[in-house]
């Protein structure tokens, strides 16, 4: 197993923290990893959240864990994801939407909201959620339809989303609707919306080829006190943007969780196996594999961590170094877990198994929070614009 406490990016209290993190991956999350795949997703979301809780995981992926509301340390946050994504993709998930719901919060809400949301996402009371992508607003957040209009001392809003991660499960949505129909990108705003106001339903539940708590949101005249509106009126995309551009180095940490357990799930088979008399990690092209695998997880773990440290040293952003992390680790994830099932051979694909759960999980990464070839264009923009 590679040492992720070696990489020189770390100082001495995140490395300090990588066997705390260790050990509630193994010995909390990993015993459900398997109950969570096969059973009912809003249910295990909420065991898993209770587990966090109860072991102060939560703080490291909720804004305002620090002191005096600041956001958590972006190294931490990787170094949380990074080790329990290995355990269970489907725990990670459950936890950075928690976190990415309440970011913006912390990011532009009022001493009011931040007061009311954050204490009770960190104890787990309160489940957080992250509501922007629509049927046809993905990528592109100028077609977004949900509307919001304001009435009053309050907004009405009414509109649909898609593809929500803790749908079921959340407490409270951070939602994006457009406030000025004419203003383009620049005429969508943010607000928290509470899982109890009438008008807000989760239609449906959506099953995915690895299970998640996802599903689709309605708004039929549902309407939020202006005091919910987070930042000001036009301010939607910032907030998405900034929050996003956070937590998408840690997308890329989650997916080398995955690769590092894969990878040792491929030694451990290569090592055991007997073929033609002999081990078939003594075979040429296994031992390729597992060096190209080896590789290519350390240089993932390497951008990842150049990104995060970037941040936590100031920096106001980090689109295009978070862009690469997220693009590389996610693609080079995909690599190592489909040669780890190769390794395994017949048992690789056999239902129920750690690299073949590793198979189905990995494959979203590389769509959520800007696909692999919106972070290819975000990049080429990087380069571009500097020359």
């Amino acid at each position: 197993m590679t040492d992720v406490t070696a990489l020189p990016f770390l100082d001495e209290p995140h490395r300090a923290i990588v066997e705390r993190l260790q050990r509630f991956a193994r010995d909390v999350v990993e015993p459900r990893a398997g109950e969570a795949d096969t059973g009912e997703p809003v249910a295990a979301g909420r065991a898993f959240v209770r587990d966090a809780a109860a072991h102060g995981i939560l703080p490291l992926f909720v804004a305002g864990g620090g002191a005096g509301g600041r956001k958590p340390d972006l190294r931490t946050l990787c170094l949380a994801r990074d080790a329990i994504a290995g355990a269970s993709g489907f725990a990670d998930s459950v936890f950075a939407v928690h976190g990415l719901g309440t970011f913006p919060i912390a990011l532009a809400g009022d001493a009011s909201l931040r007061s009311r949301y954050l204490a009770a996402a960190l104890d787990g009371t309160a489940v957080g959620a992250f509501a922007v992508t629509e049927s046809e607003a993905g990528s592109d957040p100028a077609g977004m339809e949900t509307r919001a209009r304001r009435d009053g001392d309050g907004y009405v809003i009414d509109g649909a989303k898609t593809l929500i991660s803790n749908a079921g499960l959340a407490a409270f949505y951070v939602v994006f609707a457009r406030t000025d129909p004419d203003a383009g990108r620049k005429g969508l705003s943010a607000f928290v919306v509470d899982a109890d106001t009438p008008g807000f339903r989760v239609v449906r539940q959506i099953a995915l080829m690895a299970s998640h708590p996802i599903g689709e949101l309605a708004f039929e005249a549902c309407r939020v006190p202006a005091s919910h509106r987070l930042g000001a009126d036009g301010d939607g995309l910032k907030i998405a943007l900034a929050t996003l551009d956070f937590f998408r180095s840690s997308v890329g940490a989650a997916a080398c969780g995955m690769a590092q357990r894969a990878l040792d799930e491929a030694v451990r088979r290569a090592t055991a196996r007997r073929q033609f008399g002999t081990r078939i990690a003594d075979f040429q092209m296994t031992r390729a594999a597992i060096a190209d695998m080896a590789m290519d997880l350390d240089a993932a773990r390497l951008l990842v961590y150049r990104a995060a440290w970037t941040k936590d040293r100031g920096a106001e952003r980090v689109t295009r170094e978070a862009a690469m992390a997220k693009l590389y680790a996610t693609e080079a994830a995909q690599r190592i877990i489909d040669r780890a099932v190769q390794i395994h051979g017949g048992m690789g694909v056999q239902r129920g198994l750690v690299i073949e759960r590793l198979y189905r999980e990995i494959r979203a990464m590389r769509i959520y929070e800007g696909t692999s070839e919106i972070q290819r264009l975000i990049i080429a923009e990087q380069v571009l614009g500097r020359a």
